[in-house]
């Protein structure tokens, strides 16, 4: 036990020395977004890569978590100013992610206008003098990434909207405190634990599709550096079929931005909860930029939702 608090404290105590020195020196981990031709840069790519889902990179979130929860704690416009601007990026990611939606459906009627009515089997782009031309099975295809962009980038704003289905057995029963203490609870004991799992196995998903030797998730520094000379960029453009969509490394892409937003959202819930627990019941739904439906009917239906 005393071995795990000594390991636990000294992991976050590096947190900070961690932060402070990937920020001052971008370069020893972010140097193959500018080039990928010398051994450094395909080192950086490698630290990048295993850091990316550490133990240093856990506590270094969570050395962030706790910096900002104690700020909060004695200056509560602080961490005001935290929530609204967290929830203001997330609606402003759900909104505009929403209109793959629209997208989607346009493209779906082009699909069956051209390929029942015209009897076309390929379409041609060619947006500045390039030639982007793909099977109409292709783009049938492509209609799923839409879905996935709705799914995991407006997982957020409807969460800040109130739109997820709620299982309510006690919630609605308990008061203003007991519903903040509730909300607090199950940010920190099953939002965010769930969120650390998913990162963590979405990012070397995501990695394992776009370079290549694959690297495996219990590798070492030091073997991923022998590796290093070695490393290519490998993007994964297979298929399920010969002439469909072979683009799927942006789903991988789209579950590590999921895991991401709706873990910032998790933090900003435990935030608005511990301040709405702190001031009362006055202070239920302050500064909440909820979409308006123009709609009673539709307003009300939201609000009982």
């Amino acid at each position: 036990m005393l071995d795990a608090l000594i390991w636990f404290f000294k992991n976050l105590a590096l947190a900070y020395y961690n932060l402070g020195y990937a920020l001052t020196h971008p370069s020893s981990w972010l140097a193959w977004t500018r080039s990928f031709e010398t051994p450094e840069d395909k080192e950086s790519l490698m630290r990048f890569v295993f850091y990316g889902a550490s133990v240093e990179f856990f506590f270094v979130i969570f050395a962030i978590f706790l910096t900002i929860t104690a700020i909060g704690i004695f200056s509560r416009p602080f961490l005001w100013s935290v929530v609204r601007g967290s929830e203001a990026t997330m609606n402003w990611i759900g909104r505009i992610a929403a209109w793959a939606g629209l997208l989607m459906v346009l493209q779906q009627v082009m699909i069956v206008f051209l390929q029942r009515i015209f009897r076309v089997s390929e379409i041609s782009v060619g947006p500045f003098g390039t030639t982007f031309t793909r099977d109409l099975s292709w783009y049938s295809e492509e209609l799923k990434l839409y879905n996935a962009i709705i799914v995991c980038l407006c997982v957020s704003w409807t969460f800040i909207q109130g739109g997820h289905v709620r299982v309510d057995l006690v919630y609605s029963a308990v008061g203003h405190r007991t519903k903040r203490a509730i909300d607090m609870f199950g940010s920190l004991i099953f939002m965010m634990p769930a969120l650390v799992l998913i990162w963590m196995y979405g990012w070397y998903y995501l990695w394992g599709s776009l370079i290549s030797p694959r690297l495996a998730a219990d590798a070492d520094l030091d073997k991923l550096f022998q590796r290093a000379r070695g490393v290519r960029w490998n993007v994964e453009t297979i298929g399920f079929s010969p002439n469909g969509f072979d683009a799927y490394w942006m789903f991988k892409v789209l579950i590590t931005l999921f895991a991401a937003t709706v873990f910032i959202q998790a933090c900003t819930f435990f935030w608005r909860s511990w301040l709405e627990f702190r001031e009362g019941e006055l202070s239920a739904d302050r500064y909440l930029d909820r979409d308006i439906l123009g709609d009673e009917d539709a307003e009300r239906a939201a609000q009982i939702h």
